[in-house]
């Protein structure tokens, strides 16, 4: 038996067959198989034999550098992830370097995005080569930044000259890093403003943008608007002001203003022939029956009208309890909505994301046992599905009415056909790129690129 050699618990990769210089791996023992990196996985045929084209980011939180990888397609398997989801996966075997040695290895093409390490090292690549010292990392070889970056010159894309920002309240949100991470590997300058250190001067002859410290903000090409509710009176003005400027707005104040407003929107759907569940509005408490009755009874649904993410939604059971509630909110001066409930729909949905007039990706959405929001920020789990035509012209539709450039649009199959729930002018990209693998913040900017008639001039 050869003698074992000792690995740390992080090392660096070499996959040359593939076209990696270098990839630091985290070491998972408790791992059966070694994972990579992979977004748009597509099999073709070669020669009789199915093959597998992928996109590798191979450094963490860096997507300026996209590696385009083929490899022959050895398996389908199904692994279940450390949550507990299991999902089917190709699998290709390459050779690997780690140090000095090399030798072929089995590897999943996984979606690591949201993980620490865009690959993974299981115990079948260290069976009778090495033991591991979780305490060290690196033990086979170091590379600098420096080393790093000479490695990847190549793959450096040029600046594309667009000055955009996101203009949004956290920069740390999933999307949002995702979002400045797509411009910047598509070549362009990304600013995150926040809303509310961003203030505006109103004058006929000097309208202005400034930002907290008195930074002018005149200057850009374009805006990404990513408004939280509480925040949308006064993220619209600063919208509207950067539309004064001359500044493209992904989505205009107008577009997210009716699409908050779930009365207003509810009301354009219906009159653009747009169906949704029977829905009731009222102000006094002395038409709460009528009201309920007018939606077909409880169950049924009460939302506030700026809810979102699923919170400020309420499933009333019986007819008393709704009555309770709805005459609650009312009595704090608070307007809802009352919708009927769609019990065939099994606490699914479908989000369907809109880009410029394309559905780019959809997903159903399960809510948890015991819970009828399939939202995920609510513990819904997403998994990729194939909409009908009739949902694809839905969701168009709807974003038509609104006027917007980008939406997530959520529907809901009924015995009666598809309906349409809301528009949200700001939909999260986690659920959806994680469960479809699809690179929608890349497509975002791709919009804008289109919009304003730029091509990317990309020097690899």
């Amino acid at each position: 038996m050869q003698d074992l050699k000792v690995i740390g618990s992080e090392e660096w990769c070499v996959f040359e067959e593939i076209g990696i210089p270098a990839i630091k791996a985290r070491i998972d023992s408790g791992a059966k198989t070694s994972s990579i990196q992979a977004a748009n996985a597509k099999v073709f045929e070669r020669g009789g034999q199915e093959y597998v084209k992928f996109e590798v980011y191979p450094i963490q939180e860096n997507r300026s550098i996209n590696i385009e990888c083929e490899a022959r397609l050895v398996d389908r398997r199904t692994v279940k992830s450390s949550s507990g989801i299991a999902e089917q996966r190709f699998v290709i075997k390459t050779p690997v370097t780690i140090g000095k040695d090399t030798f072929d290895i089995e590897l999943t093409l996984a979606n690591r995005d949201t993980m620490e390490f865009r690959m993974l090292l299981g115990r079948e690549a260290l069976n009778h080569r090495y033991i591991v010292n979780s305490a060290e990392t690196y033990l086979q070889k170091e590379i600098t930044d420096s080393e790093l970056t000479e490695k990847y010159k190549s793959y450096m894309k040029a600046k594309t000259g667009l000055k955009i920002a996101l203009l949004a309240s956290n920069p740390n949100l999933y999307s949002n890093k995702r979002i400045m991470e797509a411009g910047e590997a598509r070549g362009h300058e990304m600013v995150f403003l926040n809303v509310e250190h961003s203030y505006m001067k109103l004058d006929a002859n000097s309208p202005e943008i400034r930002y907290r410290g008195g930074n002018i903000l005149n200057e850009f090409d374009a805006i990404i608007p990513r408004i939280k509710p509480a925040v949308t009176f006064y993220g619209c003005a600063l919208i509207r002001q950067f539309d004064n400027l001359g500044v493209y707005c992904l989505n205009t104040a107008e577009a997210i203003t009716q699409s908050r407003d779930k009365l207003f929107a509810s009301q354009l759907f219906a009159k653009h022939d747009i169906h949704i569940p029977i829905t009731g509005f009222a102000k006094s408490p002395l038409d709460t029956k009528d009201l309920i009755r007018m939606v077909n009874g409880a169950p049924l649904i009460i939302k506030l009208l700026e809810s979102t993410q699923g919170k400020g939604v309420v499933l009333a059971e019986t007819n008393k309890a709704a009555e309770s509630v709805i005459n609650a909110f009312k009595s704090v001066q608070t307007n809802i909505l009352v919708q009927e409930f769609i019990k065939e729909a099994n606490g699914q949905d479908i989000r369907c994301f809109v880009v410029d007039g394309k559905v780019v990706a959809s997903i159903q959405r399960q809510a948890e046992k015991g819970e009828f929001r399939a939202n995920i920020h609510q513990g819904g789990k997403a998994s990729i599905v194939k909409i009908t035509s009739e949902e694809r012209k839905l969701a168009l539709k709807a974003t038509k009415v609104l006027n917007l450039a980008v939406a997530g649009v959520d529907i809901i199959r009924s015995n009666k056909g598809p309906l349409l729930l809301e528009v949200n002018s700001s939909p999260g990209l986690e659920g959806i790129e994680n469960a479809t693998g699809k690179d929608v913040a890349n497509t975002l900017i791709s919009a804008i690129e289109k919009r304003l008639k730029f091509k990317a001039a990309f020097a690899i």
